[in-house]
């Protein structure tokens, strides 16, 4: 039935023994509930994030329910390199390897192009593009190094291919972020590793809703053909299929999370 919300996935050992860093993974959006779905299928992760509490906060969760053993978190700021070095080899010192990335960090903002500053263009690529740039190539490095192989998994946008007034910044930066999978993609399969990136159109939480006019809420699920926004799990799940053995011949490829039509 459009609208109807479907029943939350149990884990099925997708992921075992395997260990993933995620990026942008504290709080209840997209990246929370990887960390989430990722811990339910068997993986230790390290979560970051820019918002030290709230990523502190997190971890403290996750760990009470999933085990301390499994669950770790350092900040990072994905516009310094240097944080995102030091993200990487803290993953590899603690836990001797890595085997899956999530890149989630992003930044978002509404501005006509009449009116959008140059600060304003350059910080959301700086965030959404660099910072994702930052971490593959971040990660290639290691699994090169390793000679282990490893899974990458980008948040993009169906904005990347979509038009939408006044997100010009963060629609350039999305497309960029699938440019970006589908080279990488490419040039990791020399290394046995493969890069995908997911693509939804809307997945909203109770915060964000909360921060978010009844009236653009109402025009945006019209978009939706279910009639409704994804929940930040349902984005997650494809995120584990990507990241997990069944999508094992995939790679350099942009899978759209979304039920728009308009």
């Amino acid at each position: 039935m459009a609208g109807t919300k479907p029943p939350y996935v149990k884990g099925h050992g997708l992921l075992e023994g395997r260990t993933a860093v995620i990026t942008a993974a504290a709080g209840a959006g997209i990246g929370g509930a990887t960390a989430r779905r990722f811990l339910e299928e068997g993986a230790s992760i390290v979560i970051s994030d820019a918002h030290e509490r709230r990523l502190a906060e997190s971890e403290a969760e996750l760990a009470k329910e999933f085990g301390a053993d499994r669950v770790a978190s350092l900040p990072c700021d994905v516009t310094s390199e240097a944080q995102v070095q030091a993200l990487f080899s803290y993953v590899v010192e603690r836990h001797g390897g890595l085997d899956l990335v999530v890149n989630n960090a992003g930044l978002g903002g509404t501005s006509d192009l009449v009116d959008m500053t140059d600060e304003q263009w350059s910080r959301v690529l700086d965030v959404t593009l660099n910072g994702t740039f930052r971490c593959v190539r971040a990660a290639l490095r290691h699994f090169k190094e390793s000679g282990s192989g490893g899974v990458i998994v980008n948040n993009a946008s169906v904005i990347g291919w979509r038009a939408q007034a006044g997100q010009a910044h963060y629609a350039a930066a999305k497309a960029g972020v699938m440019a970006l999978t589908r080279t990488a993609g490419v040039e990791g399969a020399e290394y046995g590793v493969r890069v995908n990136a997911v693509s939804p159109s809307l997945a909203m939480h109770p915060h964000l809703v909360k921060v978010t006019t009844p009236e653009l809420l109402e025009e945006l699920t019209a978009r939706e053909a279910f009639g409704r926004y994804a929940e930040p799990w349902e984005v997650a799940n494809v995120i584990v299929f990507l990241a997990g053995p069944y999508s094992s011949y995939m790679t350099g490829e942009v899978v759209s999370v979304s039920s728009q039509h308009a």
